[in-house]
Order: structure tokens, then sequence, then C-alpha cells
């Protein structure tokens, strides 16, 4: 089923917290709305709901504009950070209760609880209640029950972000998995890039109620639209280093590096991704630094260095050691820059 929002914006009295917003899901796709807290992204997703109205613009699911139909009729499922489950029923109960509103009959319920318990794993579970559970289960439950609908769309808003960090891994690959197998067009809200990265088909990226990058997770990380993009997305978050560009010429203090352009701009930004950048002995280095400090990761050293005010990552290897303040160079192919417009935020690109 498609999901269509064409030119949706949000006011809460003067305050607007939705732009414009306009984009189309495909039918059975995992789209992410990813952003930090504020940037309007539940908001999206509780209109697409039905939860809150919509100021301007319209909703529409497998073509048919919904932007005035209630929840109910709108074919859907919600699932929120808070499973919402009901205490005093027991897992089968909880699954089920969409069933027992449609009014299905015990048998055809229960063979349609067990089927869906099955597919998340709660088989031998269905029997006891929230409170005996583990948070990934009880957020296991809280999918199985919107899954036991057969809904047009999943709605899931922040669904893992209740989860210790090794429980919301296995969590992502048990939810790409059943997406993958149940075929079920899927929004998923989330400020977590690494669920956007790992999850997604495509990922919206909003700021500020508006729309930044709609894109593939490797898009959007290799071919980034802009300065917040690039920042935002990846971890570390992409190096920075401020200063002018005169000619094709990136200038730093005393460092010059050649961009491959002509433009010049007053206050440019140089973007270096960390796996992209070797440490080497300051005379063979691109950028003259100093080493700031230097991380044993496992797999990897995380060298940070600075460049005048500005603080860089390079990603070395794990036998990797030097002294702090001491002098280094770092080096990177210049086809992996990044410029960007420091005033507007814009990407330089060479053409």
């Amino acid at each position: 089923m498609t999901v269509v929002l064409d030119a949706v914006s949000k006011s809460f009295g003067a305050v607007k917290v939705l732009h414009d917003l306009s984009l189309e899901v495909q039918d059975g796709e995992f789209l992410v709305l990813l952003g930090a807290s504020g940037s309007g992204k539940s908001t999206a997703l509780r209109m697409i709901a039905g939860l809150e109205t919509v100021s301007q613009g319209q909703i529409s699911i497998s073509g048919r504009d919904v932007t005035e139909e209630l929840p109910k009729n709108r074919d859907v499922a919600m699932v929120f950070q808070s499973y919402a489950l009901y205490p005093h029923k027991t897992v089968a109960e909880n699954i089920g209760y969409p069933l027992k509103i449609r009014r299905l009959n015990r048998i055809d319920m229960e063979a349609q609880v067990r089927d869906v318990a099955s597919q998340v794993q709660l088989d031998e579970l269905l029997e006891r209640y929230p409170r005996e559970l583990s948070g990934g289960q009880r957020q296991r439950v809280a999918l199985a029950r919107a899954m036991v609908r057969r809904p047009a769309v999943f709605l899931m808003d922040e669904p893992l972000s209740n989860l210790d960090a090794k429980l919301r891994g296995h969590m992502r690959a048990e939810l790409k998995h059943m997406q993958h197998e149940l075929g079920i067009t899927t929004i998923y809200v989330t400020h977590d890039q690494v669920e956007a990265m790992t999850l997604a088909h495509r990922v919206a990226l909003l700021e500020g109620g508006k729309l930044q990058q709609l894109a593939t997770p490797r898009t959007i990380y290799e071919d980034p639209a802009n300065l917040f993009v690039a920042q935002f997305i990846g971890s570390p978050p992409m190096n920075v280093a401020h200063g002018t560009l005169d000619a094709g010429t990136f200038i730093s203090g005393e460092n010059r590096v050649a961009t491959g352009g002509n433009d010049t701009v007053k206050n440019a930004v140089i973007g270096l991704r960390a796996e992209d950048c070797r440490v080497v002995a300051p005379e063979d280095g691109d950028i003259k630094a100093r080493l700031f400090a230097n991380e044993l990761i496992g797999d990897h050293t995380l060298v940070t260095a600075k460049v005048g005010e500005d603080m860089l990552s390079i990603k070395a290897h794990k036998d990797f050691e030097a002294s702090f303040d001491q002098p280094i160079g770092i080096a990177f192919d210049s086809e992996k820059i990044y410029l960007f417009d420091k005033d507007t935020g814009a990407r330089i690109r060479n053409v």
C-alpha cells in the first residue's frame, strides 16, 4: 500500500512544526523518518495515523484521501515506544484484542494469535502477563498485536528506544527480517541514525520541520545534500574544518587544499569522513594538525586531531600510538572531499 504526503503542514497555534512535507512511500517499503527531538518526525507519523489533524496539505493511502478520516478507518496499525500493553491481560489476550473488537469467532482468533506469536517467537509465552516479560518480549507482543490486524501500513514510533543496546541490535535484525517477510509498508520514526541506516530502504531526514534529504541510506551517507545531513549521519560525524574557498583552493590557517573546482566562497567548510583520512608524517599530509587524543576502540584507533579551532577524527590502525600534541599530517584522496557554504549550509559541487 502506498502512502503519499502532499505538501503537509502542521501548526500548533502560531508555531509551525511541519513545513510542506511531501513524500511518497512505496508499497512494501520500509521508510524511516529520522531527526532529532523537535524535528517534526513524530508529528508527521501521528498525522498519518489520524491522531493529529492536518493544518494544510493532503494524506492519501492507496490512492484514497484519508486527510479527514478517523484513525479506525485508515487501516493502519501503530506501535508505540511505551508498548501500551494491557497489564491485566495475558500475552495471548493482548495480541488477540484487535480481533476481539472485530468479533472474530474464538477458534479463528486463537489460530491467528498462535500464528503471529510464532512469527515473533512468543509461542511459549502466551499465558504470561506483561509484568512477567522482559522489555524485548513486551516489544514483540506490541508488534504481534499490530501484525495480527494485517494492516495496510505499519506505523512505528521509536519502538526500540526503551531497550538496552544489545537487545536493540537483536530487535533491529528481527524487525528487518519480519518486515521483509510480511512485505507490509512500514513508516518508522527514530532519532537513532544507526537504526535508520540499518533498517530503512529509504531515509527521510527532518530538521526544524523541513525535509532535508530523502534517499537510500547509502546515498544519504555518501552524497549528503547539505551540511546538516553530512554532520547528522555517520559515527563519528563527518569531520569539518572552517576556512575560505579561493578559486578552488580551500584555505584554513597554514593549510592549502586543492579541491578540483574553481569556486570562491568567503565562509567555506571542507568535510571528510573519518575512514577516508590517514595519519601520516606532517610533511606528507594534505593538512597539518596536532594530535589531541587517541582512543583504542577495538578494531581501530580513533585519533582526534586539532586543526585550528576544529577537531577532526581519523580511523587509524588498532596498533597506532602517538603522544599528545605531537605534530601529525592528515592525508586523504581529493575525490573524498565534501565542500559546503557555511552561511547557507548548501553543498558546493564541482561540475
